[in-house]
């Protein structure tokens, strides 16, 4: 095994998945034509994707836990060639919905990669390797939204799935050929009523949220779905409490730096979508309205794009931060920059490359603070439990991107200029939005100042432990082989 290709498969894994989140956004105004429905119904299209990889990241990660990461993370990228496949082939908005949603299960694979980094690499390698396998999940959406408008404005949308299976494939045979699996395992099974209780409250939650706006935010059906969602959440919450083997330890999440990261997590996630949310808008308005910069989709996520490669190019410096001066710090520092960024922001709108340098200099507090995230939270969980833990982490970032859409969502509707027949959201609107995302920044880092700093000191630390935990299982098991003693069975010590 050579770690340079274990990390480099990994990371292209998280790269095909988080692409999965914007491949078919230049597709939104042709999807009623194509799928023959209405823009509401067609809407689903992205909603469901969304809501699939929130239920599936913490699940998958607990089974990668008990049953291996390597045999999750491979079932995870069949599911989204399946999907893949699926999507190229419909021809109505049924089988489109289902395999977008295969497709957002794949969101699994991000966590478990980091996990997997962690057990199966030398110490050495750990802070970087999860600091850009942290960062795909910004760089796979960023990249992803310009070469999807491409592909689709040269070709038919069906290429865009056909390819994004290819891709899928292409990383299922590098997976199974060159990273190995991790040979420590939690204790226990899978806990299947504690899976469906989550399933139902997320998927109650980010209904309510993300069709709050089209159903009203008044409306029965959206009190429903968060009324449902509270009872739903707070009975699995305590059943969680009571059950041997609970699909999230919530005593561990409880712990202050897990606990506070994840807070953090919520608020940086909402500050993040933002600007890809924003500026785009503010890219494609009209010159008409005085301040649309008039690009074409491909022209707007052309410029888009570089805020993605900084989020990549930028992973070592975040590595190198954490590896100094702790997690903690990186994760303040991404905050304080992403704050920066939208203030700037709000008078980087004159032309593409103003709103390009904005870009830059918000993605790169979110490459820093993305990658230090995952450190956090890895410091302060039993080893057993890393996937897990990951993937309530990554959930707590998707919960904040869907607030941020909801939120996001609302204000552009209500801020609003009239230019002919169309009404599209006024620049005020734009720098409010830009001023609500920073103050999300800010409100992260005060949270991020309530994390122990003392967990600063753990990152590497832990990465020891686990390499000495590794070469105690090596030991164990040659004596095994030998006759010696049985292998060594990974047990949860919490």
């Amino acid at each position: 095994m050579r770690p340079a290709f274990v990390v480099t498969v990994l990371a292209s894994c998280g790269l095909v998945a988080a692409f999965m989140q914007t491949l078919v956004i230049p597709l939104i105004p042709r999807f009623p034509d194509i799928l023959h429905t209405d823009a509401a119904d067609a809407s689903w299209v992205i909603t469901v994707t969304l809501v699939a990889a929130a239920v599936i990241m913490p699940v998958s990660g607990r089974l990668g836990d008990l049953h291996g990461k390597r045999p999750v993370l491979l079932a995870s990228l069949v599911v989204l060639v399946a999907g893949c496949v699926v999507s190229a082939l419909a021809g109505s908005l049924l089988p489109m919905v289902v395999g977008r949603g295969l497709q957002g299960c794949a969101m699994g694979v991000i966590p478990l990669g980091i996990s997997i980094m962690r057990d199966v690499l030398p110490a050495e390698r750990v802070g970087s390797a999860i600091a850009m396998m942290s960062a795909t999940l910004g760089v796979g959406g960023a990249i992803g939204l310009p070469l999807s408008a491409v592909i689709a404005q040269a070709s038919s949308w069906r290429v865009l799935f056909w390819i994004s299976a290819a891709l899928g494939a292409a990383c299922l045979v590098l997976l199974w050929a060159v990273v190995p699996d991790s040979r420590l395992r939690a204790e226990g099974r899978f806990d299947i009523p504690g899976a469906v209780g989550l399933a139902i409250g997320l998927v109650s939650l980010l209904l309510a949220i993300t069709k709050g706006g089209a159903w009203g935010w008044g409306s029965p059906t959206t009190l429903g779905l968060f009324a449902a969602a509270v009872v739903v959440l707070v009975v699995w919450g305590a059943y969680q409490l009571r059950v041997r083997y609970p699909l999230v330890d919530l005593r561990v999440s409880a712990r202050r730096p897990v606990l506070f990261t994840n807070l953090a997590s919520v608020l940086v996630g909402f500050a993040m979508l933002t600007g890809s949310l924003v500026l785009p808008q503010l890219l494609q308005a009209p010159a008409l309205t005085g301040y649309g910069l008039g690009q074409s989709m491909v022209a707007a996520g052309l410029w888009m794009a570089p805020g993605g490669l900084v989020m990549m190019a930028l992973s070592p410096v975040s590595a190198g931060l954490t590896r100094r001066r702790g997690p903690r710090t990186s994760l303040l520092t991404g905050g304080v920059v992403i704050a920066v960024g939208y203030v700037v922001s709000t008078l980087l709108l004159d032309n593409a490359f103003e709103v390009m340098v904005a870009t830059v200099i918000v993605s790169s507090g979110v490459g820093i603070a993305y990658a230090a995230m995952p450190a956090l939270i890895m410091g302060a969980v039993p080893l057993h439990e890393t996937a897990s833990a990951n993937g309530l982490n990554s959930l707590m970032r998707s919960v904040g991107t869907s607030i941020s859409s909801a939120v996001t969502a609302t204000l552009l509707a209500h801020m609003t200029v009239t230019v002919g027949p169309v009404t599209l959201p006024s620049l005020a609107g734009f720098r409010v939005a830009f001023l609500i995302a920073a103050g999300a920044a800010v409100a992260g880092v005060l949270v991020t100042l309530l994390v122990p700093r003392v967990r600063d000191r753990l990152d590497h630390a832990t990465t020891v432990v686990a390499a000495d935990e590794r070469s105690e299982l090596e030991v164990e098991e040659r004596d095994a082989a030998g006759g010696g003693r049985d292998a060594l069975d990974v047990r949860a010590t919490g």
